[in-house]
């Protein structure tokens, strides 16, 4: 089940002059970043920047318009169909609204994908699925439906579910929308303490300033007028070095008057 350790050499995933658009329009373009082995990455930038057309290409759900995505020296975006799906498999995704199935119990929505891609046995999978759901801590809950439990819960679940395949990326969409600050915070906490017991990689999408101070090792600012990256760093080192008015106003969250001109 384990995926096979990379070279730490190799990032987990290299971008290199990504173009991204649907019927013709150009949404991003020159998206050049690398995310290291066992980095807690965050993509962040306002409304209507392209952060979840970012996570669309990256998780294969759209192909971009040039550009290439590697993931551990491997291109993505010229593999064959076969060879994106074997690669496919390697990822977790975390969507926004937990995307649960409503009529299957927290067990049996992180069997499915056992089930679906790997030999093992019945009891084989319900005692993954057991231990998946411990290291969410929602243990006692294995039975338990999404209507039945409440949204913080459903986050950890859908987590949970990420995490079924033993993903070397876990990649996230808005992790704290929804949530209360505290609900919001505990979530931080466990992905924290999930990137370092297993090592794995994590791409987060977010504009939560609270989660982006607090766990970010890394981020990408992407800027909607540039139609790309306009700030890439630690979000604090950011914050104290940056003079980009739209990069202060985000980090901010206030309006920041533009330095006279002399």
């Amino acid at each position: 089940m384990s995926q096979q350790s990379p070279s730490p050499s190799i990032p987990a995933i290299a971008v290199d002059d990504l173009e991204c658009g649907y019927e013709g329009v150009v949404l991003l373009q020159h998206v050049t970043f690398a995310v290291a082995s066992g980095e807690l990455f965050f993509v962040i930038g306002g409304s209507g920047c392209g952060k979840s057309t970012l996570l669309k290409h990256l998780i294969g759900l759209q192909r971009p318009t040039a550009g290439t995505i590697r993931y551990f020296g491997e291109s993505f975006t010229d593999a064959d169909a076969s060879r994106r799906r074997e690669l496919l498999r390697t990822f977790g995704v975390l969507y926004q609204n937990s995307a649960l199935w409503s009529s299957l119990t927290l067990r049996e929505n992180i069997t499915l994908p056992l089930e679906e891609y790997t030999p093992l046995s019945k009891r084989e999978r319900n005692e993954l699925a057991a231990l998946r759901l411990a290291q969410v801590q929602l243990t006692g809950y294995e039975d338990f439906y999404p209507s039945e439990i409440s949204g913080g819960m459903k986050k950890r679940a859908a987590l949970a579910r990420a995490l079924a395949l033993d993903p070397a990326i876990v990649f996230f969409d808005e992790p704290s929308a929804g949530l209360d600050p505290v609900t919001s915070r505990k979530l931080d906490d466990l992905v924290l303490q999930i990137r370092e017991t297993l090592g794995t990689t994590m791409v987060i999408v977010s504009h939560e300033l609270d989660s982006i101070f607090s766990i970010a090792d890394r981020v990408v600012m992407l800027g909607r007028e540039a139609k790309g990256i306009i700030a890439e760093g630690n979000p604090r080192e950011l914050l104290q070095t940056s003079r980009d008015p739209v990069v202060q106003e985000f980090l901010q969250r206030r309006a920041i008057s533009p330095a006279p001109t002399r």
